[in-house]
C-alpha cells in the first residue's frame, strides 16, 4: 500500500500528527489505492506560509509566461491521460471512457487558460480633463484556497486552478478525501511543467482541514465546490472576514420532453443525464417532465433501456454505470427512496442495492426511476446525487416550464422539442445557469461559463472568459500630464 504525502513549497510532507487515512476503490473494498495525511491546522498554516512566499516572485512574473507553463502543462496531462484517467476510475468509481474525458477538461482549460494570459484585457477611456488619461487593469489576489468534490477529481480543480495561476494567484488546494490520488497527479503535472515550488500547495486531509483553510487570514479567496449547505457555511465565514468566495453547489436538473420531440433522442439524452457518473454530478438529471401525450409512451421506453445499462467496476470497458462513492452515499441515496415510496411515488425500476457476483464487495446502487412524482416531494425537490430518476407530467408547454422552475436549485437545464418558437421561450424563462436545447442536462464546454442561480451559487461563473473574473482585482489609474492640479468634478462644472 503506497503511502502519499502533502505537497508544500514543493516538497512531499507528512501531516503535522502523523495521522493518515485511507483511499479505499468505491468499486472493490478489499482495494485500498493508499494512505493519505489526515491534515490540520498546522499544516494549512505551512502551505498558505509557503503559497503567500512564493506569492511576491509568481505575481511579478509576465502573465504570458505564466500562461506557457500552462501550456506545458495541458501537454503533459494529455500524455499521461491514460494514465490518470484509470487512476481516477480506481478511486472515484465512474467508468474509464468518462474519466478520459474529466481529463480532457483540464487539457482544454490549460490550452484555453494559456492564451489567455495573453488576453488579461483592461480598459484605456477617455478622461472628462484636458492632458490626463484613464486606465485599468487586473491584479492577482493573492492566495487562493480551492476546496473541491470528488466526482470530477481532475476537470472541476482545473476550472478554479489554471485560470487563478495564469491571473498571478498561488494555491493551496484541499481535495476531497474520496479521490485524494489524482491531486497528487494535478501537483507532479505542474511541478514537470516548470511552476515554482511555493505557488502550489496541496494538503489533504477532512472536515478540521478545510475549515482552517477557509479560516485562514492569509488566504484572500476561497474557491468551493461541493453540497449547497457546506457552501452556505463556506460563505458565512468569508462574508464576516470580508474574503471573495466563489461558490459551486447543488442542483436539481430537469429535462423537458415535449410532444414534439425526437423520442430516440430525448431517451438517449436522459439515460445518460440520469445515468451518467452513477448521477453523481451536480448536472445530473434528476428529474424529467415529460408532455402528457407521450408521458405513458417514453416512460415505457425509459424503463426499457435502463433495464439494460451495465454496472459494474469502471476499468472494465463493457461498464456503463460505476459504483456509489461510498458507503454514506449508498445509505443516502436508499433513504431517498424509502422516502419517495412513503411520499405516495411510484418506483417502476431499480430502488436497492446491487449485491450480485462482482458487485458484492462494491457500492452499486440500480438505476433507479420513480414516476407520477409530483412537487410536493422531497424527491422532486431534494439533490439526491444517484442514479435516481424522478418522473412529473406536464399537460402543457407552460407548465412544464413551471416545474422546472418549481425548485430552489438552478444550475442546469434542458428541453427537447421541434418548436423553435417554444425553444427560444424556455430559453429565457427557464430559472437555470445552463439550458440546453435537444441535449441533455450534462456536457459542459471549458470555455464557456459554468454556474447557476439560486442555491446552486452564488454569482460567479467558472469556465469560459469569466473566470477571471473571479481570480482577479481591477485597479484603476489616473495620469496627470497637465503640470497643474486638477480637481475632477470641481473643476469640471
Amino acid at each position: 500500500m503506497q503511502e502519499f504525502l502533502n505537497i508544500i513549497d514543493g516538497k512531499g510532507v507528512q501531516s503535522s500528527n502523523g495521522a493518515t487515512f485511507q483511499n479505499i476503490n468505491p468499486a472493490n473494498s478489499n482495494d485500498i489505492i493508499g494512505t493519505f495525511p489526515l491534515s490540520g491546522k498546522t499544516d494549512i498554516d505551512m502551505a498558505v506560509a509557503s503559497a503567500k512566499a512564493a506569492f511576491k516572485a509568481w505575481k511579478l512574473t509576465p502573465a504570458p509566461k505564466r500562461g506557457d507553463i500552462l501550456r506545458k502543462a495541458g501537454d503533459i496531462f494529455e500524455r499521461r491521460k491514460e494514465e490518470l484517467s484509470r487512476i481516477m476510475t480506481r478511486e472515484m468509481g465512474k467508468p474509464v471512457f468518462e474519466t478520459r474525458g474529466d481529463v480532457q477538461e483540464a487539457i482544454d482549460t490549460c490550452y484555453y487558460a494559456a492564451t489567455e494570459g495573453r488576453r488579461l484585457f483592461g480598459y484605456t477611456v477617455p478622461s472628462e480633463m484636458h492632458n490626463k488619461m484613464n486606465l485599468s487593469f487586473r491584479t492577482p489576489i493573492g492566495v487562493c484556497g480551492v476546496i473541491t468534490a470528488w466526482n470530477f477529481p481532475i476537470a472541476v480543480p482545473s476550472w478554479k486552478i489554471i485560470p487563478a495561476l495564469v491571473c498571478g494567484n498561488t494555491i493551496v488546494f484541499k481535495p476531497s478525501d474520496d479521490a485524494p490520488h489524482s491531486a497528487q497527479i494535478f501537483a507532479e503535472i505542474l511541478e514537470e511543467a516548470g511552476l515554482p515550488a511555493g505557488v502550489f500547495n496541496v494538503v489533504h486531509g477532512k472536515v478540521e482541514a478545510g475549515a482552517a483553510l477557509v479560516d485562514h487570514p492569509d488566504v484572500a479567496l476561497i474557491g468551493f465546490t461541493g453540497s449547497t449547505a457546506t457552501g452556505k457555511h463556506i460563505a458565512s465565514i468569508c462574508g464576516a472576514m470580508n474574503k471573495r468566495c466563489s461558490l459551486e453547489m447543488g442542483g436539481k436538473n430537469a429535462q423537458i420532453v415535449m410532444d414534439d420531440a425526437n423520442l430516440e433522442l430525448a431517451l438517449e439524452g436522459v439515460l445518460w443525464g440520469a445515468f451518467g457518473t452513477t448521477g453523481q454530478r451536480c448536472t445530473a438529471t434528476s428529474r424529467l417532465i415529460i408532455h402528457e401525450a407521450i408521458y405513458d409512451e417514453f416512460i415505457n421506453l425509459l424503463i426499457s433501456r435502463a433495464t439494460k445499462l451495465k454496472l459494474g467496476n469502471g476499468l472494465d470497458d463493457t461498464t456503463q454505470v460505476g459504483p456509489v462513492i461510498n458507503e454514506r452515499q449508498l445509505s443516502k441515496i436508499q433513504n431517498y427512496v424509502t422516502i419517495g415510496r412513503e411520499e405516495g411515488a411510484l418506483c417502476v425500476l431499480g430502488g436497492d442495492r446491487d449485491t450480485n457476483g462482482d458487485l458484492a464487495h462494491g457500492n452499486f446502487f440500480k438505476p433507479t426511476i420513480f414516476i407520477d412524482v409530483l412537487p410536493s416531494m422531497r424527491i422532486f425537490m431534494e439533490e439526491i446525487f444517484g442514479p435516481v430518476l424522478s418522473v412529473s407530467k406536464a399537460t402543457s408547454f407552460e407548465h412544464a416550464i413551471e416545474l422546472a422552475n418549481i425548485c430552489d436549485y438552478g444550475l442546469s437545464s434542458s428541453i427537447y422539442t421541434a418548436n423553435v418558437d417554444a425553444a427560444f421561450q424556455a430559453m429565457r424563462d427557464i430559472e437555470a445557469g445552463i439550458t440546453y436545447i435537444n441535449a441533455p442536462t450534462i456536457g459542459a464546454e471549458a470555455h464557456m461559463p459554468f454556474g447557476g442561480i439560486k442555491g446552486t451559487g452564488n454569482g460567479h461563473r467558472e469556465g469560459g472568459w469569466t473566470a477571471f473574473e473571479i481570480f482577479t482585482e481591477w485597479k484603476t489609474v489616473y495620469i496627470d500630464y497637465s503640470g497643474r492640479l486638477q480637481k475632477a468634478q470641481i473643476d469640471n462644472q
